[in-house]
């Protein structure tokens, strides 16, 4: 029985329970897995991010607020915002990652996880008020399926690019910050979309030193092809009931598969119930994470529930004293 009462055509907890979703696996790489995300990434770093501060947007929390252009992969001209200090120079940073709404603001990722910290928000291609691009889909049904005939083209491969040049963008933008000048590692934060973004771009990049990881989507898509839910994978079931052949290209965009190569600490916020991202892709996340790895449970993602405020609170709490252990000096 699911533990909330819903108006939705299936069973968002997928009748699964707790014990079950601890032994979800991930599912095994294609032989050339590594050498194909290598590659996107050292790619990506040769690229010249050129960021750009704009005025200053807001303060709050501890941190000025501005806007921020840098150029990723293919040259493509980003937007986002960038939190630094208001006070004095900066001691961590971080790259956060978007929902699959996109981001039209910093939003409820300020406060930051730490404080005297830095941290670039990003749009990333196709996606919210400031990445915007010509030829992708803005609505996330549409931006899913984008050239994914291929993996070379698979517009996902080059959002995970995106947060890689996001990270180079403020290293230059906070040198403080930059390997070079013995700056501490990145921490990333990625919910949802984010999520599954970060699991596929952080097992490649030595920057980063701490990630978290809320409801991550793209974990275990064969299975994910038979769990019906409201979210952009309901559009990929679609195309691939015409496709059958496209699960060749999702095999090298699996957050679980990735996360097999994830050896940095990680914190994964993984949900009991969930109609947009199906708990089991969630937990495979997690339970396929190679280093250091710590569980918060939650109740639900994706859906308003009482006591949503109070378990949001408690996962604050949680990050604050994760990455304030595996990125403290």
């Amino acid at each position: 029985m699911a533990p909330f009462e819903h108006d939705f055509p299936f069973d968002p907890a997928y009748g699964h329970t707790l014990d079950d979703l601890l032994l979800i696996p991930a599912p095994a790489a294609p032989d050339d897995f590594d050498a194909f995300w290598r590659a996107r990434y050292e790619a990506a770093r040769k690229v010249a991010t050129e960021p750009e501060i704009g005025p200053l947007e807001g303060e709050r929390d501890g941190v000025r607020i501005h806007g921020v252009t840098f150029t990723s992969v293919g040259g493509v001209r980003l937007g986002g915002w960038v939190a630094l200090p208001a006070d004095g120079s900066a001691e961590y940073g971080f790259v956060v990652g978007h929902g699959y709404g996109g981001r039209q603001e910093p939003g409820p990722d300020v406060p930051l996880p730490l404080p005297r910290a830095a941290a670039i928000l990003p749009c990333v291609r196709g996606m919210g008020a400031r990445g915007l691009h010509p030829g992708i889909p803005d609505a996330a049904d549409g931006h899913v399926l984008h050239d994914i005939e291929s993996r070379d083209s698979y517009v996902i491969g080059d959002c995970v690019a995106d947060l890689w040049c996001a990270a180079s963008a403020l290293h230059e933008l906070v040198p403080e910050l930059a390997p070079g000048e013995g700056g501490p590692r990145l921490g990333y934060l990625g919910e949802s979309f984010g999520g599954g973004l970060g699991a596929l771009a952080l097992p490649w990049d030595d920057r980063f030193g701490a990630a978290q990881l809320t409801v991550p989507t793209f974990g275990n898509h064969p299975l994910r092809l038979t769990l019906p839910c409201v979210g952009s994978g309901e559009a990929v079931r679609s195309y691939h009931r015409e496709h059958p052949e496209v699960t060749e290209v999702l095999r090298y965009f699996d957050a679980a598969t990735a996360a097999t190569r994830l050896e940095l600490p990680t914190l994964v916020a993984a949900a009991l119930f969930d109609p947009s991202v199906p708990p089991p892709g969630q937990f495979a996340v997690h339970n396929a994470s190679a280093g250091e790895r710590e569980l918060r449970v939650l109740s639900a993602g994706h859906f308003d529930y009482e006591g949503l405020a109070a378990e949001v609170a408690e996962l604050q709490a949680a990050r604050r004293g994760f990455f304030g252990a595996w990125l403290g000096r």
